[in-house]
């Protein structure tokens, strides 16, 4: 149970705070954000992506007279359900009309005290660091009064706009290496990495969801960012870390990806129950990430570089899948239900490999009646025909 005096003393040092720090690059999402009226807006991404400091922007920007209250804060660990009251208290005096909630999922009913306020006519905008606030769930409680949006590390472009770098061949490198989580690009300290890593494990997974064996929980989780662009399967894994079910290797998998650590692509198929049991292939939120918490002894830049090139697609669509049948194309993508585009990624193109990357995009083309694909690689520019089929080479910097 808070007081008060305690919110009181939490916003004001908070806000202090606020006014102190350079709110960096003005990122992409913001430009994209809704005016707010009847609707609160969430805002969902793993830690350290650069949420707070979207509010930080929107503070400074937008709604300088909004109140800012970051609910992850040490002061704040003994806060219970009925201290919303206390807060309402708090915001009527202070006489603010906007609120922006940083990291709310923290705190148990926060849905309804959001959707409290809506009807009482304050503007909201909320962020968390786990999937569940875009969940089906979410949309019934607050019955439709909801916009939701997802923050990413940052982009290729943010990235160049952030060091003031173009796009070369140079910079795609620098990127694949060091990711897109600013506090990494700026200082390039490994330490952060392995701090956030762990801290996601602990704090957003095992504390959250009451996980006993942290340990497995972190041997897997190293595993899978060892062992990016492989397919994966539950057996497997649990065969391979000595679980005693399939279904706490599932739950942990779901864990991850609530807590957006990673992705998890299925290969296609039109029937669900397929796409349930096939082998999914593994993604990383970031691969900075990967570099710098990786256990694998040699570069992978291969994989490394589909993990980038897949992260560009997530931004984009929402139905991702790879293809293999008589060939495998790393990804086909969906808009709407309806075939977008098939997209085989390569680092580098040569006499030993380039039959079978086109070959295996010309299985997708063929089976969704497709006209022309991609292969995006490091630097190579190319068009090629092939069995009435238009094939594009993109070098990465072009295509990102």
């Amino acid at each position: 149970m808070l007081v008060q005096a305690t919110f009181l003393q939490v916003i004001a040092s908070q806000k202090e705070n606020i006014t102190q720090q350079k709110t960096g690059l003005i990122r992409n999402a913001l430009q994209k954000l809704p005016d707010l009226n009847a609707h609160v807006l969430i805002v969902s991404g793993i830690r350290r992506c650069g949420k707070s400091t979207l509010l930080f922007q929107l503070l400074q920007n937008k709604y300088k007279d909004a109140l800012y209250l970051n609910f992850d804060d040490p002061r704040l660990y003994d806060f219970e359900p009925a201290d919303f009251l206390r807060l309402d208290e708090v915001i009527k005096q202070l006489g603010v009309k906007v609120l922006l909630f940083d990291e709310v999922q923290i705190i148990p009913q926060w849905e309804k005290y959001v959707r409290q306020k809506l009807d009482e006519g304050y503007k909201m905008v909320v962020t968390g660091s786990n999937a569940s606030l875009l969940s089906r769930e979410l949309g019934t409680k607050l019955t439709g009064r909801h916009i939701s949006t997802e923050l990413f590390p940052f982009s290729y472009q943010e990235f160049n706009a952030f060091l003031n770098t173009e796009a070369t061949e140079a910079s795609i490198l620098h990127y694949l290496k060091t990711g897109g989580f600013p506090e990494y690009v700026k200082y390039g300290t490994d330490e952060i990495l392995h701090h956030l890593f762990e801290d996601i494990l602990l704090r957003d997974i095992a504390v959250r969801y009451g996980v006993r064996d942290v340990k497995s929980l972190q041997r897997l989780a190293l595993y899978l960012v060892s062992n990016v662009a492989k397919p994966i399967t539950g057996n497997r894994l649990k065969s391979l870390f000595n679980i005693a079910a399939t279904s706490t290797i599932m739950e942990y998998l779901s864990h991850l990806e609530y807590a957006y650590l990673f992705q998890f692509v299925p290969k296609f198929s039109y029937s669900v129950r397929k796409q349930l049991v096939n082998p999914r292939k593994v993604y990383a939120i970031d691969t900075g990430m990967v570099q710098a918490n990786s256990a694998s002894f040699s570069d992978d830049d291969g994989r490394k570089f589909e993990n980038l090139i897949y992260l560009k697609l997530r931004r984009t669509y929402s139905e991702i899948y790879y293809f293999a049948d008589k060939g495998e194309c790393d990804f086909v993508v969906f808009s709407r239900g309806n075939i977008s585009e098939a997209i085989q990624v390569c680092y580098q193109l040569n006499q030993d490999n380039i039959n079978r990357e086109i070959n295996g995009l010309i299985a997708a083309l063929t089976f969704f009646n497709l006209k022309q694909g991609t292969i995006v690689t490091l630097n190579q520019t190319e068009v090629m025909q092939k069995n009435g089929f238009t094939i594009n080479v993109v070098p990465s910097y072009q295509w990102l």
